[in-house]
């Protein structure tokens, strides 16, 4: 069952510092289609902490861009 940290909203910076990537790596993930961002109304994109949380429980990070 998902908790209300599971809908928390993690920048491109703190996705990287967990899968111990460059933020901007995150960005092409996302361009890419290996990352799913939800964009803020300021045009920033966030990830869903569960989301990022299940790529890291795989052992596997999305392959680099």
């Amino acid at each position: 069952m998902e908790t209300p940290e599971d809908d928390r909203l993690m920048t491109p910076g703190e996705v990287a510092a967990i899968f111990g990537v460059n933020p901007k790596t995150v960005t092409r993930w996302e361009r890419a289609g290996k990352l799913r961002a939800i964009r803020t109304l300021g045009g920033h994109r966030r990830f869903l902490a569960s989301e990022v949380r299940r790529l890291r429980e795989t052992g596997r990070p999305p392959d680099p861009a």
